[in-house]
């Protein structure tokens, strides 16, 4: 990569991390895998812009952090990490918070674990990235009829799963 292109990757990840770690963090549940994952992602895009030209680098980035979670979502056995304390016991690491917000946010990120890695994606790319079906399903290399497929089953489980969330939305309608 020349020291032109070096500077802009630059500029582009000085300017664009926050909305690439939100999107990381909807799509892994916590921040130490939205830091990995985003980094991941970073850096596979920096290596190929040694090789190719990227016109949107963005939409590359995030497809490369949808692709990487799916991929990570599809291995049987994950390592799971438990926190302990010296003495042999688990730690509490639960959190009281009585405000409202929080909740909503630990019910959304609860409820988006359980659903599947593509249902996720595709939830994540409409309702978080607030992208049309016709670009979730160019990033995700769909149909259209796919996309809207998955989206039903997904919305479907999610007020399954969380019909506190179904009860919310109609209360702000």
């Amino acid at each position: 990569m020349d020291n032109e292109a070096e500077q802009q990757f630059r500029q582009f990840v000085a300017a664009r991390t926050p909305a690439l770690m939100r999107t990381a963090y909807l799509l892994t549940g916590n921040q130490h895998d939205a830091e990995d994952l985003l980094q991941s992602a970073l850096t596979r895009s920096a290596m190929r812009l040694r090789t190719i030209h990227i016109t949107d680098l963005e939409a590359y980035v995030r497809r490369a952090m949808y692709h990487h979670q799916v991929d990570f979502w599809r291995l049987r056995f994950r390592r799971r990490e438990t926190l302990a304390d010296p003495h042999g016991g688990l730690l509490d690491t639960s959190i009281a918070d009585s405000s409202a917000r929080t909740a909503t946010k630990l019910l959304v990120r609860d409820a988006l674990q359980r659903l599947t890695a593509k249902q996720r994606a595709v939830v994540v790319l409409r309702y978080f990235e607030d992208l049309p079906e016709r670009e979730i399903a160019g990033q995700l290399g769909w149909s259209v009829g796919t996309v809207r497929s998955t989206m039903h089953k997904a919305m479907t489980r999610l007020r399954s799963f969380a019909p506190d969330l179904t009860a919310m939305a109609e209360e702000t309608q």
